[in-house]
């Protein structure tokens, strides 16, 4: 697949940046999932001792990795399309879809997920909600917050990946004049 070559603006050169070192610092998450998993399988078969709290630290970690990795999948343009489709298209055609599935479909997502997670995360934050398991982790909100800094981040990758697609069409494909 070839990939569409945008100019860099200001902005995002900036939030690429951003996107970029929260995304290194993020990867380092799965090596601490994986160590957390072989460490559950090894208390549950070899020691014959299930941990609750592993269980959901599990389940922490990768809603944590995959929640700011996303910011993450679209600077470095390694989210879904329909590539079959995609690849046959001009620059300029690929350019108008981006731009378009930037405003028309990820923006108000995100601006929805930002609205609802608001709530979501101050009522457990007020009801002090813990797992209903017992033994489970503690502070559910703040997993919860994970929903809300993940979409913030991919807000901010949207902004800038639509900042370079408006350059590209509207600028010239180098971005001048």
């Amino acid at each position: 697949m070839s990939a569409l070559n945008l100019p860099q603006t200001r902005f995002s050169r900036w939030v690429d940046a951003l996107v970029e070192r929260v995304g290194r610092a993020i990867s380092w998450l799965w090596i601490t999932l994986l160590g957390t998993i072989a460490l559950n399988v090894f208390m549950r078969y070899a020691l014959g001792e299930g941990r609750i709290e592993f269980e959901e630290l599990q389940w922490h970690l990768y809603a944590t990795g995959f929640m700011l990795g996303l910011g993450y999948a679209l600077k470095e343009d390694a989210h879904v399309r329909v590539d079959v489709l995609h690849e046959r298209f001009s620059p300029t055609l690929k350019a108008w879809t981006e731009l378009y599935g930037l405003l028309l479909l990820l923006a108000p997502f995100i601006a929805l997920m930002l609205i609802y997670a608001v709530p979501f995360i101050a009522d457990s934050f007020a009801a002090g909600e813990v797992s209903p398991s017992p033994g489970g982790l503690t502070h559910r909100w703040i997993i919860k917050s994970v929903l809300f800094v993940g979409m913030a981040l991919l807000g901010l990758a949207a902004a800038a990946r639509l900042t370079r697609v408006w350059k590209f069409l509207f600028f010239g494909k180098d971005g001048a004049g």
